[in-house]
């Protein structure tokens, strides 16, 4: 949409039709123009959790079937210790092999069961979580196509595509393996303290005294690797957005011999993530330690106590070893819990992610009128003849800024008063950077008018499903853009139900007959971005893709920009009968884009300046001389000033 937009670098978006700076490299800690303006208030890791409730509560049965799975394996290991105790105090101190047999094969009756437990675990649950990803990830890529134009200039699509991707594979994980064991470990570790309770409560309170450090421990590093999770996963999705740029812009980067900016720039951005990362090894690091550390030296301790117990023929040996067994066992629920945790913190952050994208609002315009309030008001005298009606394009009033322009900046446009007849081609004509592109939005509300009225014979815009207003305006952008798939779908995104003689003759109307040569023809598949085409071709396909519906409203963003003067003169011919036949509006820098239209509009200081045919405003408006000549004219009397 931009004229001179070619990069997505800086940390706010260039405003289209403005000249784009240099952009600067983020610095370290600086939030990158893909994040939100605010960073989102810091929620506790649960309270992050729960919001993907309305999803996982989809496949609750299966899950509930998957925890109780593991539960019972899990527990079913607790059982193995009390049939160590009584094998030791019972045919090892009898001397009594024969016995010994039974309690081997429940042994091994155990393993076996544990293992059928864990693979039903695995089975019952890995078809509904890959389904409940598929769901969200459908989710997320709607709510792209929803949300409107000015989101996307905010974000980098590499943010996108990480929230798309690892986030994803991170909430899915999640629900899988952590989720399962945080419960069914918690579970294990209450029964299992119940049994070493049942065994000997005195070796129970010093197995358990490390409980209460590493409490306090856990709920510290929760606060501090949250953040860094946070951090990590941000700056993922900003690598991603260079690795993606550098992909795009390979000509420029080559061109113009800056890939090893590039390549510097992707440089400190991973060593920012691996530094990022080292940090969170660090803390899990920290805390592993004293999760694995602290049970030890308690187990340690339960040890000399009950070899002191057993010396004093206070406590047999069969319970001493259940005892050790039954602590050991429990080894996994307490050293996992560093490794569950990071790992739920990395989903919280995760989901955080996610649903900042499903929050945005997906309508940032102004609120629809009220019923039984005029909407199109009175155009001025420069942009309608007495008399006129409401059919056609009405801009009334209308008013644009970005919103995140700065406060003390003026509206980028100020007032636009302007009547395109029904059936009339009105060229709008203007400097850079006065808004032209950006006026030509603001009709199939790629952006919302922050003021005033837009009427389509005489209906609100606001009032129009966009589905349908999208349907009646049809665009071609100045910067054509193509995507992944054959010609022919790419022209019939204007109009998907379009026949195969609509698809000809827009091809026609472009004067693509290019295609006819290419190996399939209208199959021939162009590509990413289209790079295999000329800039010329791609520009006569997205014309071809604008008037292939036979819209009822056609925009055109200077259309013709790149193509040769001969094909010019042969789609201009052509667009004379499609014009013709519809109500449009067209941008226009040269006078043979101009010549095409019935009337011209000057946008000059965010208003319309002059409306009139070429000739007139060749006669009245210095500032349209001026924009046809490329020269300064002087000021003749009775004109209107720049």
């Amino acid at each position: 949409m931009a004229e001179n937009q070619e990069s997505t670098l800086p940390q706010s978006p260039p405003r289209p039709e403005q000249e784009d700076p240099d952009p600067p490299t983020p610095r370290s800690g600086q939030p990158p123009r893909s994040t939100p303006a605010t960073a989102p208030e810091h929620r506790s890791t649960v309270r992050s959790l729960l919001r993907l409730w309305p999803y996982a509560r989809v496949i609750r049965w299966r899950l509930a079937a998957s925890i109780s799975a593991a539960l019972v394996a899990m527990l079913s290991v607790l059982v193995v210790p009390l049939v160590l105790g009584r094998i030791v105090d019972g045919p090892i101190a009898r001397h009594d092999l024969s016995a010994l047999w039974p309690l081997a094969g429940a042994l091994l009756l155990l393993g076996l069961v544990e293992a059928g437990l864990f693979y039903t675990r695995r089975v019952v649950l890995a078809g509904p979580l890959a389904g409940l990803e598929t769901a969200m990830r459908g989710d997320l890529y709607a709510k792209l196509q929803r949300l409107p134009v000015s989101f996307h200039d905010r974000w980098a699509s590499g943010q996108l595509l990480s929230r798309a991707t690892s986030d994803m594979f991170t909430m899915r994980l999640f629900l899988a393996f952590p989720l399962v064991f945080l419960i069914v470990n918690s579970l294990m570790f209450a029964a299992g303290t119940a049994v070493m309770f049942v065994l000997d409560w005195r070796l129970a309170l010093i197995t358990l005294l490390p409980a209460l450090p590493l409490i306090v421990l856990t709920r510290h590093f929760e606060s501090g690797y949250s953040l860094a999770a946070r951090r990590a996963q941000d700056q993922t999705g900003d690598l991603a957005t260079v690795i993606e740029e550098s992909v795009l812009g390979i000509r420029i980067l080559k061109a113009f011999g800056r890939h090893r900016t590039m390549a510097e720039r992707f440089r400190s951005q991973t060593h920012e993530l691996r530094e990022t990362e080292l940090h969170k090894a660090g803390l899990l690091a920290n805390l592993w330690a004293v999760i694995v550390g602290l049970p030890e030296l308690a187990l340690g301790c339960a040890l000399a106590v009950g070899a002191y117990l057993v010396a004093q023929d206070e406590l047999t040996t069969g319970t001493l070893v259940a005892f050790l067994s039954t602590a050991l066992a429990l080894r996994w629920p307490v050293e996992s819990l560093g490794w569950l945790l990071a790992y739920a913190n990395e989903a919280a952050t995760a989901t955080d992610r996610y649903f900042e994208v499903l929050d945005e609002p997906e309508d940032g315009g102004a609120p629809a009128p009220a019923a039984g309030t005029a909407t199109t008001g009175t155009a001025t005298a420069e942009a309608t003849d007495a008399g006129a009606t409401d059919e056609g394009i009405r801009l009334t009033g209308v008013r644009f800024r970005y919103p995140d322009a700065p406060d003390d900046t003026p509206d980028l446009l100020r007032g636009i008063d302007l009547h395109v007849r029904r059936g009339e081609t009105m060229a709008l004509v203007g400097a850079t950077g006065s808004g032209k592109t950006t006026l030509t939005a603001l009709l199939p509300r790629l952006y919302e008018a922050t003021g005033g009225t837009i009427t389509l014979d005489g209906r609100d815009i606001r009032e129009i499903p966009r589905a349908r207003l999208r349907e009646l305006v049809s665009v071609a952008f100045e910067e054509p853009t193509l995507f992944s798939a054959s010609v022919g779908e790419n022209v019939l995104m204007g109009a998907p139900d379009a026949s195969d003689e609509q698809l000809r003759r827009a091809l026609d109307t472009a004067q693509a007959d290019f295609v006819e040569r290419l190996p399939a023809g209208t199959e021939t598949q162009v590509g990413e971005q289209g790079l295999s085409l000329s800039g010329g071709q791609r520009q006569r396909l997205a014309l071809a893709r604008a008037v292939v519906g036979d819209p009822a409203f056609l925009v055109l963003d200077d259309p013709l920009s790149a193509l040769d003067v001969h094909t010019e003169a042969l789609v201009e011919q052509a667009l004379r009968e499609v014009l013709g036949s519809t109500t449009a509006l067209v941008v226009a820098h040269r006078p043979s884009t101009v010549l095409l239209a019935d009337r011209v509009a000057v946008l000059a200081d965010g208003r319309i300046a002059a409306v009139g045919t070429h000739q007139e405003l060749l006669r009245s408006s210095a500032v349209y001389r001026e924009l046809m000549s490329g020269e300064a004219a002087p000021v003749l009397e009775g004109s209107p000033a720049r």
